[in-house]
């Protein structure tokens, strides 16, 4: 009865079809195994900052290398799921995660470390989110929303799920062996999963079979931008409202500390805040399929705005696990709503590339304010500076997708 059901979603042709959703599972599930490449190292950080005797600065710069691969590789990888389709990169994917975790398991240099880590774990990361939301775009028109921020949330429920694994198999074997078992686990795991993604989506599919003309518009909204124009505004805001959102994401373990609480407590705090991350993923992706992507995203920064506000006012142990539950319900919706906005305005033949690009743009964000923070507080001594250097980020989100929702104008068709 399933392999009836799988061959019949295999050849559904639909929009909104039930191998569309059959897909949906499919690309969670692997964006949510591939994830794990945002979240082991931050598990062995102490380990590796005492086995190769270097500094908590410089122990963290693998994790920084992850994060540029993981952004490049969005941009990268996308690329080559508009040309190719995305099982192929996926497949090539996988094999350079396996072998990143293999290599890194066996390494004795803390300098190729940080190149298994950047070159081969962060690049390969990326085949798990970025690409995914795109592909998974073509594959609907009504729920087109509700279906990326699905894909989209892998990451997440991978934050929530992976470190206390690893945490476990690191105490137990050591985090050689743990890293052996992960880049063992995700080539047997995913490669089955990739090749269920080989079928083209629907208009692929009618391209090719009129022999490489559309046999039907990609229905897009009109705006008075140009697509590159747009692009840049996209990768302006995902900088401005991920660099804000990098504040409380990425310190509030070391926040909680200044504060004289337990950094248990703050590592609490993240896996709340992840919880609700997911939670508004899935609300913003049906919301965005009512009033589209831009008003989705201008009211998930506005909230995230006002959540950082009240991160100022509010210190205490009980009034910080509801800001950040807070903060994770109002931030959670943001970076899918720009693949969003990517399908709405943009055709389809440019979703992997733009998509790819402007989720770059949001991972760099992360990168600069994660560190950027760290230097406010440096130089102020408090995290007071910190959170409103990250709001005064997030006004320049806001702004931008102001200006972007002004021009925006009523729907015509465009050809893919």
């Amino acid at each position: 009865m399933i392999a009836r059901f799988l061959s019949a979603c295999r050849y559904d042709p639909t929009l909104d079809g039930s191998y569309a959703w059959f897909r949906v599972a499919v690309s969670l599930s692997m964006a949510t195994i591939g994830s794990v490449g945002l979240w082991s190292y931050v598990v062995i950080l102490p380990l590796i900052e005492n086995e190769f005797s270097v500094g908590r600065g410089e122990a963290s710069f693998p994790y920084t290398m992850t994060m540029l691969g993981f952004a490049a590789g969005n941009m990268l990888v996308g690329r080559m799921v508009d040309r190719y389709g995305v099982a192929r990169p996926a497949l090539c994917a996988i094999v350079g995660l396996g072998l990143g975790y293999l290599g890194a398991a066996q390494t004795e240099s803390f300098y190729f470390l940080n190149l298994f880590q950047g070159v081969l774990i962060g690049i390969s990361t990326a085949a798990g989110f970025g690409p995914l939301i795109a592909d998974i775009s073509k594959w609907f028109r009504k729920r087109r929303g509700l279906a990326m921020a699905a894909v989209a949330s892998g990451n997440y429920l991978a934050g929530a799920i992976w470190p206390p694994i690893i945490q476990y198999f690191v105490e137990t074997d050591g985090w050689r062996a743990t890293y052996a078992g992960i880049g063992v686990f995700c080539l047997l795991a995913m490669t089955p999963l990739a090749l269920m993604l080989r079928t083209p989506p629907p208009d692929e599919a009618r391209i090719r079979a009129n022999g490489g003309t559309s046999s039907q518009g990609d229905e897009v909204l009109a705006i008075g931008l140009s697509p590159r124009a747009l692009q840049i505004l996209l990768v302006i805001a995902g900088l401005g409202c991920c660099v804000a959102m990098s504040m409380p994401q990425v310190h509030i373990v070391a926040y909680c500390v200044d504060l004289g609480y337990e950094a248990a407590r703050g590592a609490e705090m993240l896996s709340v805040m992840l919880a609700g991350g997911v939670v508004c993923r899935l609300s913003s992706g049906w919301l965005a399929d009512k009033i589209g992507g831009v008003r989705t995203l201008l009211l998930g920064s506005v909230l995230q705005c006002v959540a950082l506000f009240l991160y100022l006012p509010f210190d205490g142990l009980v009034s910080l696990y509801i800001v950040s539950l807070v903060f994770g319900l109002a931030q959670g919706g943001i970076v899918p709503s720009y693949a969003v906005i990517v399908r709405e305005y943009l055709p389809v033949a440019y979703a992997g590339r733009a998509i790819g690009v402007i989720i770059m743009s949001t991972v760099l964000g992360m990168a600069l304010g994660g560190w950027l923070s760290g230097a406010v507080y440096e130089v102020t001594g408090s995290y007071t500076a910190a959170f409103l250097n990250g709001i005064g980020w997030n006004l320049i989100n806001i702004l931008v997708m102001v200006l972007i929702l002004l021009r925006s104008s009523r729907p015509r068709m465009a050809a893919a």
